[in-house]
């Protein structure tokens, strides 16, 4: 169970901090179930509720300093491989961006990076499907690390170049 004044990891909304530990009294709730107010960081006017019964399912503790810097060691020898059946391909990201699991989002900016690339050497843009989910793998690997390691999230392109030695578009 995680306490008051955590950060989580929830799909969808990022880094989230437990605001609180409550019952709901809403209709159509079960009064006797406890639920985490979470309040995400890039929208803190938001509320999110969820089930503390949930929690394995939906939420996971962010990634510790020590963490956040080995998910950007290892992102050379992370895997790309993604189907080469569109739809399915777009599946696959939505369960991997749904997962939140960071090794996934790297493999999802490396793919498409190199997917992107070929597309323009051969004269074509971007999908948008692509575009759409290179963003959100990106804005949610680089808020999590930003957030782990102490830095903005505005940095973390540069930061992960500069770490593993390359250059990053």
């Amino acid at each position: 169970m995680y306490e008051i004044g955590d950060y989580v990891i929830k799909s969808n909304n990022g880094v989230c901090k437990v605001e609180d530990i409550l019952h709901l009294d809403m209709p159509g709730t079960d009064k006797n179930k406890l639920y985490y107010l979470l309040i995400p960081r890039e929208c803190q006017s938001a509320k999110v509720y969820v089930p503390v019964d949930a929690e394995n399912k939906s939420l996971r503790k962010v990634l510790s300093e020590d963490e956040a810097w080995e998910v950007i060691r290892k992102i050379p020898e992370t895997e790309e491989v993604w189907s080469t059946n569109d739809k399915l391909r777009e599946q696959e990201y939505k369960e991997a961006i749904k997962s939140c699991n960071p090794s996934a989002l790297v493999g999802i900016i490396k793919n498409l990076y190199v997917r992107k690339k070929i597309r323009h050497d051969q004269g074509k843009k971007s999908t948008a499907t692509d575009e759409r989910y290179f963003k959100l793998a990106e804005d949610f690997l680089y808020s999590e690390l930003a957030f782990a390691i102490g830095k903005d999230k505005s940095e973390m392109r540069q930061v992960i170049a500069d770490t593993i030695g390359t250059q990053m578009v």
